[in-house]
């Protein structure tokens, strides 16, 4: 296990090689055409000679000669209490609100302070105008709701890349510009990296970029002064909601994404999510589309809809026809207004990989214009396992072994549970399997949502055969109270079930690993070893202390110790070796 960055170190891989300083008079400029008038304090007769910000930074430990450091309200102290020892390590002024200019001590005569009546309001503009990123940089393509963002985001630069674009990617995995990896340990940066971010990609030649939004990254303000060609959603699901309070904040935080001074064009899967309560049997989905506030293209996904939603008529782009091949798909997306139809495959498990290849499918479409189409056509039209929706993506649905099917997957809420859950019975009954089992590992997080937790035990037991309760990252809480917690939802759906005839058998199993190994140790080659929730992590954090852990690598090693073969190919296939 590497060692962590520090936030210099972090940060500085945002940024571009060189940046010349902006002149003081064009960052005002920049921020007051925002609506964001500027006070100007510490200088008594105008702005300094010496040169502007060719940087900016919030976070005091990153700073870096020549920057602007943001000094902005935390949960305990206020930024600007540091101005005074940022500004001897080489930051060149402030940017602040009343408060933090108030706190932010003596500073060198002539240090100018910029100060704003919301600093994080100011902070996009501020960054986008020092990286001279207004108009220019690669296409964006944002994606945001609760389920499906990393994988649309795969999906989209993999589809990108064989259309003959030079890519990014900035997500929950990694981040990409270009063949450049830039670290990072948020699924969306804060502004002032994003914007380095973009200068980035310009230097290295990158044409087209597809982003996760997630709901903090808008209610932040982290994507302020950013413009998406195309913004897509995928649904809305019970998530995060020790932020948002309720479902109604967390729609209103995701439909920030879609305002038209943020996003050209959005593309809105209709299906995105089970019917939203009180309105009338409108899903989360068709009100996302009604409260866009930019031009909107509407996806239904057809025979892909999953548990939760409906197949619904009237829109714009519609999945017409599916097929399973394998573990995966063969499908066909129909355009309303043109009659076009596309074909299209992926070869991952699960109809939400179908959702999510679609909604990538269509907002490439709908950024580019119809003598386009064609093109973008033929590279989808691939057969299952060949075409850009074969990647695979690290800890979505990620294939491990088969016989038994051992699978890892990210799933850490109710609705990405159901769906990791039913794609694996599917492919079961699409093989032929009668007699196999879903044998299902997993936990939740601490210091989060503690309504879910029950609500995932009971999803457990109502499709899993047999549930294996274990940790996930449990921060500061008690593991044993956070498993007590799931547990409960599990033993009541358990006793449910067997008032119908069908049995779950149930396993407290800590630590995580040697839940993996019980998990191993009662499969069957016909049985699909499923491990839920942390993907592609590879550390958990057990009250502060840091364990390496990758649920890959300990599926591999049980299935070796119980004499299930290495794997095959690079998809991790194996065989039971005969031990007789």
């Amino acid at each position: 296990m590497t060692s962590p960055l520090t936030p210099a170190e972090q940060d500085a891989a945002f940024r571009p090689d060189h940046t010349d300083p902006l002149d003081w008079n064009d960052l005002i400029e920049a921020l007051n055409r925002s609506g964001l008038p500027v006070e100007l304090s510490g200088v008594d007769s105008g702005l300094p000679g010496q040169p502007g910000p060719a940087g900016i930074a919030m976070d005091s430990r990153a700073v870096r000669t020549g920057d602007l450091y943001v000094g902005v309200p935390g949960a305990n102290r206020h930024g600007a209490e540091f101005a005074a020892s940022v500004v001897a390590a080489g930051a060149v002024g402030l940017l602040t609100d009343r408060e933090g200019a108030s706190l932010a001590g003596d500073l060198p005569t002539g240090t100018p302070v910029l100060v704003v009546r919301n600093v994080r309001d100011a902070v996009g503009p501020a960054a986008a105008a020092i990286y001279r990123n207004a108009g220019v940089g690669p296409r964006m393509y944002g994606i945001t709701g609760t389920n499906g963002k990393t994988t649309t985001a795969y999906f989209l630069t993999s589809l990108l890349e064989a259309w003959g674009e030079t890519t990014g990617l900035i997500g929950t995995i990694e981040i990409r510009a270009g063949r450049r990896t830039v670290p990072s340990s948020l699924t969306t940066p804060e502004s002032t990296q994003l914007h380095a971010l973009m200068a980035l990609m310009r230097q290295e030649q990158v044409s087209s970029a597809a982003m996760e939004v997630s709901s903090h990254a808008i209610s932040y303000r982290r994507v302020a002064g950013l413009h998406f060609a195309v913004a897509g959603f995928t649904n809305l699901t019970q998530d995060h909601l020790d932020l948002h309070g309720s479902m109604e904040e967390y729609f209103a935080a995701k439909a920030g994404l879609f305002d038209a001074r943020r996003t050209g064009r959005a593309v809105i899967t209709l299906d995105g999510g089970p019917d939203a309560p009180d309105h009338d049997g409108a899903t989360w989905g068709t009100r996302m589309a009604a409260a866009a506030g930019c031009p909107t293209a509407t996806l239904s996904l057809g025979p892909a809809a999953d548990h939760g939603g409906t197949a619904l008529t009237g829109a714009d782009w519609t999945v017409t026809s599916l097929e399973g091949i394998g573990l995966g798909y063969r499908f066909t997306l129909l355009h309303a207004a043109s009659g076009r139809i596309v074909t299209a495959s992926t070869g991952l498990p699960g109809r939400f990989n179908v959702a999510n290849a679609a909604l990538a499918a269509v907002m490439v479409f709908e950024s580019l214009p119809g003598t386009e189409w064609d093109a973008v056509s033929r590279v989808l039209d691939a057969p299952v396992g060949q075409g850009p929706f074969a990647t695979a993506v690290p800890g979505r649905m990620e294939v491990v072994s088969q016989s038994p099917d051992g699978i890892v997957d990210f799933a850490h809420n109710p609705d990405g549970m159901v769906r990791a859950l039913e794609s694996v019975r599917d492919a079961r009954q699409a093989a032929g399997n009668t007699i196999g089992r879903t044998i299902l590992v997993f936990g939740a997080t601490g210091d989060r949502d503690r309504a879910k937790r029950p609500v995932m035990g009971r999803i457990a037991a109502e499709w899993a055969d047999v549930v294996i309760v274990t940790d996930d990252d449990a921060h500061t809480e008690e593991p044993a109270r956070i498993r007590s917690e799931v547990l409960t939802g599990v033993r009541k759906a358990a006793r449910q079930a067997a008032g119908t005839g069908r049995e779950v058998e149930i396993h407290e199993a800590a630590p995580r690993q040697d839940a993996i190994d019980l998990a191993v140790s009662l499969a069957t080659p016909a049985d699909t070893v499923l491990l839920a929730g942390r993907g592609h992590e590879t550390v958990q954090d057990m009250d502060g202390v840091v364990v390496a852990l990758d649920d890959r690598m300990e599926l591999r090693a049980a299935l070796a110790r119980h004499g299930f073969g290495p794997s095959s190919d690079s998809h991790g296939h194996g065989r039971k070796v005969d031990r007789s």
